[in-house]
This record gives structure tokens, sequence and C-alpha cells, in this order.
């Protein structure tokens, strides 16, 4: 029996493997001036057909390959294993000390550690940045991340009672042990461990309620985030994505709450739309847009009572420096505002009474990006 992969590649003509090829040489070109500073020479760009392994760069004939199986994975994967081999190139070809230190020496790891890149050779299927399990048994900072997130998720869970009030005040100390949680970390001595993780389904127009989703998403749920191009191989399309960065229990909180407000805010309007008897969607963005508008507002409000009380998050800068590695040049995530009708207002009024409820796991219908999963990286 074929697998979905089996199917999804079957889909795949001669034409757009090219085309996807073409694709990656154009990200080739575009990692090497903003990673690279332009150092590397082209390489012969193919296909593997090893068994395996993810990708590999081959310095004797110059040859940087990658396995068809990351696409289904997903675009980003694809871009991440393409940099760690640029890696090696750039190790080999321009540093000179390829054949000194190994394939993974201290100067391989070096280089991907200031551009952000994966630098690990092979590996269980896990999503980047997730530690061994057998090492966070015995982690203090593992054990207190698990306990924070236990009663991040326990609070969760109260937050879907029928009582408003009730719900309400569970999401709002939910919040704050993220916030005191994340103060605490900011202010110990320890080393956290960045990842990055992708959201939402790849599209060619982004709507300006999803921007302001992402924005809101970036501003208070202790994540950075960017809009990323990705090229959707099987429509022969470019489109983007979002890109949120941070340490692992942040990246899965702000993945969850993602997806739970972009489910809940078109649930929303399809209520609105059928209890009023709209007969068309000419004002589904606007309704939207005041959905975010609205919860954006209230976390603004939390955020502002959480100062008053001493607990003021000026950011992460480790985590900063981390993200401008991963993108030199930034496009910052924004949204323009839709027309302040009716339809906004409206919008506005029902996103201020969202509560985020459920617990993390219950997000989790999707897979997390794979870096290097069950095969190998040159």
């Amino acid at each position: 029996m074929s697998s979905p992969l089996d199917e999804q590649l079957k889909r795949m003509s001669a034409e757009h493997w090219a085309l996807t090829l073409r694709e990656v040489v154009r990200c080739y070109a575009e990692m090497n001036a903003a990673l690279f500073g332009s150092e590397l020479r082209l390489p012969h760009l193919t296909w593997s057909e090893a068994v395996g392994t993810w990708g590999a760069w081959c310095p004797g004939d110059r040859k940087l390959s990658l396995s068809p199986r990351l696409l289904s994975l997903g675009w980003g994967e694809l871009v991440e294993v393409l940099k760690h081999e640029m890696a090696h190139q750039y190790v080999d070809e321009v540093l000179g000390l390829g054949g000194q230190e190994g394939p993974h020496g201290s100067s391989f790891r070096r280089v991907c550690r200031e551009r952000g890149i994966d630098p690990r050779a092979a590996g269980e299927p896990r999503a980047p940045g997730q530690a061994d399990p057998s090492e966070e048994s015995s982690d203090p900072e593992a054990h207190q991340r698990r306990t924070a997130l236990r009663r991040f998720e326990h609070l969760l869970a109260l937050a879907q009672s029928d009582n408003q009030f009730e719900a309400e005040s569970a999401m709002v100390k939910a919040q704050k042990i993220l916030l005191k949680y994340n103060l605490e970390q900011a202010a110990s001595a320890g080393k956290s461990e960045y990842s990055f993780r992708h959201v939402g389904s790849p599209t060619g127009r982004r709507m300006a309620w999803e921007s302001l989703l992402g924005v809101l998403i970036g501003e208070h749920f202790f994540v950075e985030v960017i809009i990323v191009p990705v090229y959707r191989p099987l429509e022969k399309k470019r489109g983007s994505v979002f890109e949120m960065c941070g340490v692992r229990h942040n990246l899965e909180t702000a993945a969850y709450t993602y997806d739970f407000l972009h489910r809940t805010a078109l649930a929303m309007w399809k209520r609105h739309k059928k209890a009023l008897a709209i007969p068309s969607d000419r004002d589904k963005q606007s309704f939207l847009y005041g959905v975010m508008t609205g919860f954006s507002s209230k976390l603004e409000r939390e955020a502002k009572t959480s100062q008053e009380e001493g607990l003021v998050w000026l950011g992460d800068p480790e985590l900063h420096r981390y993200f401008r590695r991963r993108h030199p040049h930034v496009r910052k995530v924004s949204g323009q505002a839709k027309t302040l009708n009716d339809a906004f207002a409206q919008g506005r009024e029902v996103g201020a009474r969202i509560v985020i409820h459920k617990g993390v796991d219950a997000g989790r219908d999707r897979h997390p990006p794979r870096l290097l999963g069950t095969g190998k990286s040159g």
C-alpha cells in the first residue's frame, strides 16, 4: 500500500521537478547573499536518489543534492537542509577546512551557529530545538519547563468553563504563568536553545487579519514572527508562511494559539453570517480584522495590568540575535487596516470575548517542522 508521501510525489511531473529545482537554485542564490556574503559558487544542484539521506555536499564534483522526500515535510524543511549543506560547502571552499576537521567539526558548527542553522547530521524525527527525552529526564531546567507548561495547560482547560468570568480569569492566569516563567528564564544565567516553527498554510495572498494575527502572536507570546517565502511545487506557485522563532515551549504555545485563533475567527464569521442572514462574504475581511483587533486590545489590557504588578517583559536579546542571524534582512509582519464599518465593529466586539482554552497538545493536529528527521545530512 502506498503512503501519502508516495501519492504526493507521484503527482509531480517532470515539469514539476524541473520548476522546483529552479526554485531551489533561486533559493540558493538568496541564502548565499543573505547568510554567506555571496562567497559561495553555485554548485551542481540535483535531486538525490539515496535512501535515508536528506541532503549531501560532495566537494569532489561540487555537487549538492537534496532528497525529493523533503517536499513532503514542507518547503521550509527543504530550505533548512539546503542551508546545512551550504554550510558544508562554505567550510570546504571558503574556509578551506573541510578535510582537516571532518564533516561536522568545530568550524562547521561555528558557521551554523553564526547563521542560525541546525548543525545536526542525523537524528530521530523531532521538531527543531526539541531535546532528546533521555536528556530532559535529568535536566532541572526541563523539569521546571514541564511544570510551568502543566500549570499553563491546566488553566487553559479551566478556561473551557461556560462561566465567562471564570473562563476569562483562567486565561489571564495562564498568560501570567507564561510571563513569569519567561521573566525568570531571562533573569537566569542559563543558555536557552532557540529554534523555529512554520505555522499556517502557505498562501500566495495574505489577508490583513492574518497579518494582524501574526503581529499579536509576536507581541504577546514570547516569539519573534516573520513572513518567509515558500514554493508550492504541486501548484507551481510561490507563496509565504509565518515563521516563529523562540524556545521550544514558547513555540508550542504560540503555534497552538495561532491555530486556535485562526480557526475561531473563521467560525465566528460563519456564525455571524448565519445569524444575520448575510448573503455574501463582502464584509468578511472587515469582520475578521475586527475580531483580531478586539482580541489584540484584550491582550494589551492584560499586559498593562501585569506591568502595574511589576511584571514587565522587555524582550529576549538572545532570541533577537538568533532571529537576526537567521534573517539578516528582515521584512516585518504588518497588517493594513480594513474599512471601519459595522462589520469591523461587530467583529471587534466578539473578538474581545475570545477565551483561549484547551491544552497545548490539542493544537497538534499538524506535524511540527522537522529538519533532518530519520534521514541524514551530509
